[in-house]
């Protein structure tokens, strides 16, 4: 029996700032960012959009396919929760009209998390056939104002279907696997924003990268030639590209540049224009990978590598499925990113300062373009909105 991704669509927010603004305010050179990270814009949330309003934008093309009634459970990945208690994927539950029964669960560590739930969801399935469950990767990509992070924030959101005979991807048996403690990023609870040391961090990545893949090939006997396209956790685009390097010179494959670009740049492109989304980057630049690539993915393997600081790595692959083309969502995609509206720096640094969720009551106003939206706090209790199409 196969199992894995049968349907999934990525949203992100409706305003962005051009790294061409960020650099001219900053009076930096802007190939700092163009060339030295790979980023291009950082999408931007407005006060009332959170993961939950994200989430909702991008599972609710699923849930009109199958159907509220039949998803069994909702597992909610995220390094940017909205309740130490609640788990955000209930606040979901109730703004699709899921059915009553149920299960909802949040799942945290770091950029790792959306790994993680695909996997247990996987392994739900395959114990029952039966199962749909709709796993959830969505983050808001936060640091403090004139630190090194300012420039790699950013937001989006992936819902996936998990289900028996997928039409989007087979996720194979076996995958690699490291755990180490260490603090190259974390945010404690008193923080809205992270903290990192981005040169400890990306050697973290790295080795991580290489220990994954090394009990990946222990596991399942794959090679390095048995891949045909690699997806990575992309915190800025730039890490991809050095992540590969790193795994070509680890396995001592023999390829051109142009196999090397191929390999890789289809699943950045989102990203470039996106930014870091933390646990939904490496499932958005899957989701770029199959709506940018021109040649046909049908029973190609893809490689997955998750990495999540603090820290956790897993390394899996699966095979694309024939006929993936007619239940993708490209156009949705592409319209939500072109759509977007450019933010003056003095705007963005409003929006940044706007967002204060620790007050008792607010009332945020309508800045949110899509279908969902925060609409406030009473009392400490967030409330969502469902906008009714004009």
């Amino acid at each position: 029996m196969k199992v894995g991704i049968d349907l999934l669509h990525f949203s992100t927010a409706d305003y962005y700032l051009g790294l061409d603004t960020f650099a001219a305010e900053k009076n930096i050179d802007v190939n700092k960012y163009y060339i030295g990270i790979g980023q291009e814009k950082m999408s931007i949330a407005p006060p009332d959009e959170d993961i939950v309003s994200l989430a909702a934008k991008a599972s609710a093309p699923i849930i009109e396919q199958v159907g509220a009634d039949q998803i069994s459970a909702v597992l909610f990945a995220t390094e940017t929760g909205v309740d130490q208690s609640k788990s955000a994927g209930v606040f979901l539950h109730g703004l699709l009209g899921l059915s009553k029964n149920c299960r909802v669960v949040e799942f945290k560590h770091a950029c790792y998390a959306g790994a993680a739930a695909v996997q247990m969801a996987t392994a739900m399935v395959r114990s029952n056939p039966k199962e749909k469950i709709l796993v959830i990767a969505a983050d808001i990509a936060k640091y403090d104002v004139d630190t090194s992070g300012e420039a790699t924030q950013g937001c989006g959101a992936v819902a996936m279907l998990i289900s028996s005979e997928p039409r989007v991807l087979e996720i194979e048996p076996g995958s690699g696997y490291f755990t180490d403690d260490v603090m190259d990023f974390w945010r404690p609870n008193h923080r809205t924003t992270a903290l990192v040391d981005g040169k400890y961090s990306t050697k973290v990545y790295l080795n991580s990268l290489k220990q994954a893949w090394q009990h990946f090939t222990e596991q399942t006997g794959r090679t390095f030639d048995d891949i045909d396209y690699f997806c990575y956790h992309i915190p800025f685009t730039k890490m991809a590209e050095k992540a590969h390097q790193t795994l070509v010179k680890l396995t001592g494959a023999e390829i051109s540049e142009q196999e090397f670009e191929e390999q890789t740049i289809p699943s950045q492109i989102y990203n470039r224009v996106v930014g870091n989304s933390y646990s939904a980057s490496l499932f958005v630049g899957f989701i770029s990978l199959l709506d940018n690539l021109k040649q046909n993915l049908e029973n190609k393997r893809v490689s997955f590598f998750s990495y999540g600081s603090g820290c956790v790595a897993e390394f899996f692959t699966g095979i694309v499925q024939p006929g993936y083309q007619k239940v993708m969502m490209t156009e949705s995609h592409q319209t939500q990113i072109d759509q977007r509206t450019p933010l003056s720096y003095a705007d963005y640094l409003k929006y940044y300062h706007e967002v204060d969720c620790a007050v008792d009551n607010i009332e945020f106003a309508t800045l949110n373009r899509g279908p969902f939206r925060l609409a406030g706090i009473q009392d400490h209790k967030r409330y969502y909105q469902k906008v009714e199409p004009a």
